[in-house]
């Protein structure tokens, strides 16, 4: 059942019936919190750091919501930066850390400036409205998203049923979903990342919502679907959002070209499997993921089969790769926008396929150098272990190569040298074997021959 406001009242759970603790919320929040309470003004946490918290986890973010305005914020702390056209949000900055204030929002409804509100498919444009607080409650996107903890009193303030979702791991819209997904197709989205990340179901509503309304992400900016693509990828839990992407058919919303070559090619699905994977692992160890690595992965298949096309048409296996790429991160940009900066390495690690397979001579020790032979390298092994197994000995010699001093590196390059001229001496005896001509001394190659 779909709740509205005027069929409930705020729930309010005391201090002794949450397990949020002050000893878990990081200092700089703490300070804002305070200052805003001392000064006459409401202050509560808000959003996925309430969630998190109560869920036991170590929230990523900060985020405050209050009844100033961001102007009265600006006057309460010297560090504060206020930023947004849509909306307009305070930004207090700690050194590193940033705590995100944001004033009480009303209904989008409200707005007095004709140019606020929707478009006419229903898709929001502008947010500009300030309200009370069940007002933000109950225009926030998700029931677990929309718990306050009042700094006040150290309660847990709940309008839309937020803490019972959490008990029962349930991730459901706020007021009516197909609405909700008209209003801003993104929330779909971010239901997959929340699902992914918590280990959550959707409610029947949600689902069917997704299932109705997920060709409305083709009307979301291609700038806008690249940072939310990043959050989706960078959660800790690509592996799990993939399958959900896939399962909703919003994969195709966002990468055609993938969806297209999975449905040729499926065993595709256990490379991007493996590379989502071991970057879900990477962000637990702490290690850097760039984007460039996600989306070179991610268009990799659709890629490698249009360089085969070039590359019959006698183009080298580098140029084709090069072409290649430039065609489909074209065709790539017209669902999600990729900054220049990130498609050059993508590029790279994809002609760094290539490159690879080239050890001749000093060719290796240029390549070990490259800023990008770290993830080309990675990449390789992705694909020796998924979907090419005949990569194996590759990645096994490069995984050598740079695990040994320089003195055993030449070595390896002369071993390699000297084994593939062996090779080249046996087939050149095996065709004078099987060539009587060569046999007679009459063929063209004889010093006896004309010039």
């Amino acid at each position: 059942m779909t709740l509205t406001p005027e069929q409930t009242d705020a729930t309010i759970f005391s201090r002794g019936e949450h397990n949020i603790s002050r000893e878990n919320i990081n200092e700089p929040a703490l300070k804002v919190l305070y200052r805003l309470h001392k000064a006459g003004y409401q202050a509560f946490l808000v959003g996925g750091a309430v969630r998190d918290l109560m869920l036991g986890l170590q929230p990523k973010d900060y985020d405050v919501a209050t009844d100033a305005t961001p102007e009265q914020v600006k006057n309460l702390f010297r560090n504060c930066r206020l930023i947004g056209r849509r909306f307009r949000l305070a930004h207090i900055h700690y050194g590193r850390e940033i705590i995100e204030v944001a004033t009480f929002r009303g209904h989008h409804e409200l707005a007095e400036d004709d140019s606020e509100g929707s478009t006419r498919d229903g898709m929001i444009v502008r947010d500009n409205v300030f309200g009370t607080l069940a007002e933000d409650a109950w225009r926030r996107d998700f029931s677990v998203n929309a718990l306050y903890y009042n700094i006040a009193d150290f309660s847990v303030v709940d309008y839309t049923g937020g803490m019972d979702d959490l008990k029962q791991r349930r991730l459901r819209m706020i007021g009516d979903a197909n609405v909700r997904c008209q209003e801003d197709p993104v929330r779909m989205l971010r239901a997959m990342r929340f699902a992914a990340k918590l280990g959550f179901e959707f409610d029947t509503e949600l689902v069917a919502a997704i299932v109705d309304q997920h060709h409305r992400i083709e009307a979301v900016p291609p700038a806008r679907l690249f940072e939310e693509v990043l959050k989706l990828f960078l959660s800790g839990k690509s592996q799990r959002a993939i399958h959900l992407l896939i399962q909703y058919k919003l994969l195709a919303q966002l990468f055609s070209v993938t969806q297209r070559h999975l449905f040729h090619h499926p065993e595709f699905l256990d490379f991007i499997d493996l590379a989502c994977r071991n970057t879900d692992q990477r962000i637990a160890d702490e290690k850097p993921v760039t984007p460039a690595f996600l989306f070179a992965f991610m268009l990799w298949g659709p890629m490698n089969e249009r360089a085969k096309e070039f590359e019959s048409n006698d183009m080298s296996s580098i140029q084709a790769l090069q072409e290649a790429g430039r065609a489909v991160l074209s065709q790539q940009a017209a669902q999600i926008s990729i900054p220049k900066r990130f498609r050059l390495p993508i590029r790279d690690i994809w002609t760094g396929q290539a490159r690879l397979r080239n050890r001749r001579g000093r060719r290796p020790f240029w390549l070990i150098q490259q800023p990008r032979f770290r993830a080309a390298y990675d990449f390789l092994l992705l694909r020796a272990d998924s979907i090419e197994p005949q990569l194996k000995e590759l990645g096994e010699w490069w995984t050598q190569f740079q695990a040994v001093p320089e003195k055993e590196q030449k070595q390896m390059c002369q071993d390699l040298h000297q084994a593939s001229h062996g090779q080249k001496k046996r087939k050149r005896k095996q065709t004078a074997v099987n060539n009587p001509d060569t046999q007679s001394g009459s063929s063209d190659d004889s010093p006896s021959s004309d010039p």
